[in-house]
């Protein structure tokens, strides 16, 4: 399988207990692929700002609980 066209045929030919499986191993692997970038870009410093700026508000009394 080499195109996303391809890969969507297979899929669709999944039985319902292959289908689960992969679902599951998908979300898996997708979340796995999401937490790599997240860490990539706290690394890189990307998200500083963003880190900042929440302490700030913090600080100032901006944040609630709920």
């Amino acid at each position: 399988m080499s195109t996303v066209q391809e890969i969507k045929e297979a899929v669709r030919q999944l039985s319902p207990v292959h289908l689960a499986a992969f679902r599951a191993w998908f979300a898996e692997f997708d979340a796995s692929v999401w937490d790599q970038q997240l860490e990539h870009d706290v690394a890189a410093g990307r998200l500083d700002r963003l880190a900042e700026e929440a302490l700030q508000d913090l600080r100032e009394g901006r944040c609630t609980d709920r």
